[in-house]
């Protein structure tokens, strides 16, 4: 990497030097500071956020989306052990949606950034038994892998 680049790339202009177009980039997550993470890494490109499944399926439904993330615990029921699944207020329900909509942003990276590792396996398997290439990456080690994928 010449100085030139590293310089681009240390102000956050690698990209837009390239000529990359933004990216569209979707986040369900109900925390704030990592609203701040995303929009962070992804400064130069559009980033939509929903903090409920809901509001998530509506944004994805109206647009056209680069990158998917999906974290599965959401308030009110973060983090709380429960005996029964409570998929329609997860990560999951979202998971499901675009399961069962293989047309709904085909060309979409899709990654669940969930701590939760048991409930990512579900929502990452469920996505790949419909066709959907769905990679769990948990979050600790998501900066690494937007730098990867994205080049970044």
């Amino acid at each position: 990497m010449s100085v030139w680049q590293g310089l681009l790339r240390k102000l956050g202009l690698e990209g837009a030097a390239a000529g990359r177009a933004p990216l569209r980039v979707f986040l369900l997550d109900d925390d704030v500071l990592r609203h701040e993470w995303f929009a962070a890494k992804f400064k130069r490109d559009q980033l939509d956020i929903a903090v409920e499944p809901v509001r998530a399926v509506e944004l994805l439904s109206a647009g056209s989306y680069d990158a998917i993330f999906l974290d599965h615990d959401l308030l009110p029921r973060h983090y709380k052990r429960q005996e029964e699944p409570d998929d329609a207020h997860t990560g999951y329900a979202v998971a499901a949606w675009l399961a069962e909509r293989p047309g709904a942003h085909p060309t979409a990276s899709v990654f669940v950034h969930t701590r939760n590792a048991d409930g990512a396996m579900r929502m990452v398997e469920l996505m790949r038994r419909a066709g959907r290439t769905a990679e769990y990456v948990p979050y600790p080690y998501l900066g690494d892998k937007i730098k990867q994928h994205f080049r970044r």
